[in-house]
């Protein structure tokens, strides 16, 4: 893996954080800064002064660098769109353009994550990676040889807003949650960090902490119901993901990764609902934790990816 030096701008609602990675992608230094949300003149401001700290710690004016965000940028209007970043109806990369004097790569974060893990993480090897990123909401990046296909609208593997099937929701007598998107019954509503906390409320846990409830369902029987029915659910998820995708391998992130044991117990859901005998992909944890994501779109800044496309 060993290769220049480049670095990453992960972009979110609460921080815009910039990461130096070294030849072996290895963080060298970090700099974090608060997000501007009142308006884009403000945020591209504060973009921009992170890109150039990255550069000053560099020494290098040209330094390869690219931007993982969680939203999308549409192929051929170069016009953004996300949920708690002000960018959408902005072309952000004409922005970036003017105020920097050249282009940066720009990737959603899912996809990003895909790519870091599947060169020199959890992925390493496999010809289709689908990178999942379970925490307080769900989302899904994709590569396939190594590399992010192209997309006609600009759109990651946006699962999290699929509807969760009615016989699932049945099977387990819970309601249809409305989603954030404006539909009901998301995906999202019932596996996500967020998802989570709602089963167990309906269940009647008072302490509705993911973290505590996986670490109770050995012991305490409520707790072991919910997580049975997360994963189930979860399960039914990642079929839908084996029915359109056919992954090798699953990579696992976000904060829902840690629970112990969690490869074997969405294998086995899946392995309850899977279609005849098909063979399952492998499920992993990713290799990379919370940094995944920036080294990826760093991954991709190295190999002189530009556009605004990925």
């Amino acid at each position: 893996m060993a290769g220049m030096i480049c670095g990453a701008i992960d972009l979110g609602g609460t921080k815009i954080e910039a990461r130096l990675f070294d030849g072996n992608m290895q963080t060298i230094a970090l700099k974090r800064a608060a997000t501007p949300r009142e308006d884009f003149e403000s945020f591209i401001a504060a973009l921009v002064q992170q890109i150039r700290w990255l550069e000053s710690s560099a020494q290098d004016q040209h330094l390869p660098v690219a931007i993982s965000m969680a939203g999308l940028i549409d192929p051929q209007s170069g016009i953004a769109t996300a949920s708690n970043i002000p960018v959408s109806g902005q072309n952000l990369g004409k922005a970036l353009r003017d105020a920097l004097g050249r282009s940066l790569p720009m990737v959603n974060d899912c996809m990003a994550f895909a790519y870091s893990e599947a060169h020199g993480g959890a992925g390493e090897g496999a010809d289709s990676v689908l990178g999942l990123i379970l925490g307080t909401g769900v989302g899904a990046g994709w590569v396939i040889d190594g590399h992010i296909p192209r997309r006609n609208a600009g759109l990651a593997v946006e699962i999290g807003h699929v509807g969760m099937p009615d016989r699932a929701i049945q099977r387990h007598g819970l309601p249809t949650w409305p989603c954030g998107c404006g539909r009901v019954a998301c995906h999202e509503n019932y596996v996500s960090g967020t998802g989570l906390r709602r089963i167990a409320e309906w269940a009647g846990i008072a302490e509705c902490d993911p973290a505590v409830i996986a670490g109770h369902a050995a012991q305490d029987a409520k707790a072991a119901r919910v997580m049975g029915i997360w994963a189930d659910l979860t399960g039914e998820m990642l079929y839908t993901a084996q029915l359109i995708l056919d992954p090798q391998v699953i990579v696992l992130g976000g904060g829902l990764s840690n629970i112990p044991g969690l490869p074997g117990m969405l294998t086995a859901a899946l392995g309850r609902l899977r279609l005849g005998q098909v063979r399952l992909p492998e499920i992993r944890v990713a290799r990379h934790g919370d940094s995944s994501g920036a080294r990826g779109a760093a991954l991709m800044a190295r190999a002189g990816m530009t556009g605004e496309s990925q």
